[in-house]
């Protein structure tokens, strides 16, 4: 049974990916860690425009949830547009070459656009099968509640939407905006999904990760962004199947849902706590040498978990596609994927 229009709604950082395979000294020289992901700081100010003259680049939308949103679309097929995005872009050259990417893919994207920031961009610095991303949020980080997630035409979207899917990453731009969407998924008794996204925002943003975190029915992230949360919540546990069940069992306001949390860890089983019971699912096997890169990787395993789970499908069933989703993106550079998926 497809999916209505507009029945998964995703908000978050629309960047524009600038992806080039860079060798080590170029790592080396601004303090990148290989499979980390920061918000660039001033010393990355000239490391975009390096790796524009130096290396070759291509360019994706991106953005995490983006991406996510993005895979999901392309897993359901049809209808058109049975995925919203909201994010906020700058009225230029970039913005536009989002725009036309979310079209591309039908996503029905409802940006706020504003000229005091540029539109953001992301540095995926390619080494081997290993990425660094440097975001400088520039425009995302300017997203503002009263300007479009509460315009009534815009509140509608979230109103049709049953289920609800935000990066960590958003966690930083706009609190607010993402537990009005929380409490709005709580109250009416529909699925809200968050993911940890990256090991510095449990290390800098727990105080409103844990605002946050009562309103989460589902909970994504990968080994080192749950170990990270593991430490600064005091759980005194490196076991990631341990790690899941007691963030499962972290305090929730709809009792009607357990919480469910899934960790992936690359080519390691994916772990699944739900009901206080711990299941590991393997990925599907391939030849390291298939390997193009990893980047996009995670958000690909979420979008195709998100595509299962609007139509219903079982957990199970979502992460089976979620695994489908990812091995497909790694096999290709950035977050693409062929015009159809070939997932039964």
């Amino acid at each position: 049974m497809p999916e209505a229009e507009n029945a998964l709604f995703g908000m978050g950082n629309p960047l524009l990916d600038i992806i080039a395979v860079v060798d080590t000294i170029f790592l080396e020289k601004y303090g990148l860690k290989e499979n980390d992901q920061i918000l660039a700081e001033e010393k990355h100010k000239e490391l975009f425009d390096e790796m524009v003259k130096k290396y070759k680049v291509e360019y994706h939308a991106g953005g995490s949830t983006l991406n996510s949103i993005k895979v999901a679309q392309w897993m359901i097929q049809m209808p058109h547009k049975a995925a919203t995005f909201f994010g906020c872009i700058g009225k230029d050259h970039f913005g536009g070459i989002l725009k036309e990417k979310a079209e591309e893919v039908h996503v029905d994207a409802y940006y706020y656009e504003q000229s005091e920031e540029p539109t953001g961009t992301c540095a995926a610095c390619i080494t081997g099968d290993n990425r660094s991303l440097v975001a400088n949020l520039a425009a995302a980080n300017c997203y503002k509640k009263d300007k479009h997630l509460d315009l009534e035409e815009n509140w509608k979207l979230v109103q049709k939407a049953k289920v609800f899917y935000i990066a960590g990453f958003f966690l930083t731009v706009s609190e607010e905006s993402i537990l009005k969407v929380a409490k709005h998924a709580c109250e009416n008794n529909k699925l809200f999904c968050l993911n940890l996204s990256a090991p510095f925002i449990s290390q800098y943003f727990m105080q409103p990760l844990m605002r946050i975190m009562p309103y989460v029915d589902i909970l994504f992230g990968n080994e080192t962004e749950a170990a990270a949360f593991a430490k600064e919540q005091g759980f005194e546990t490196k076991g990631i199947e341990e790690i899941a069940k007691k963030t499962q069992e972290l305090s929730k306001e709809n009792k009607k849902r357990q919480r469910v949390v899934v960790f992936t860890q690359g080519k390691e089983g994916t772990v699944m706590a739900k009901g206080g019971k711990v299941e590991v699912f393997p990925v599907v096997k391939m030849n390291p040498s298939e390997i193009v890169d990893t980047n996009g990787a995670g958000d690909a395993f979420v979008g195709g978990f998100l595509s299962e789970l609007v139509q219903d499908k079982s957990l199970d069933q979502c992460i089976y596609a979620g695994h489908y989703a990812a091995n497909v993106i790694i096999r290709r550079a950035g977050c693409t994927f062929p015009e159809k998926p070939d997932f039964h």
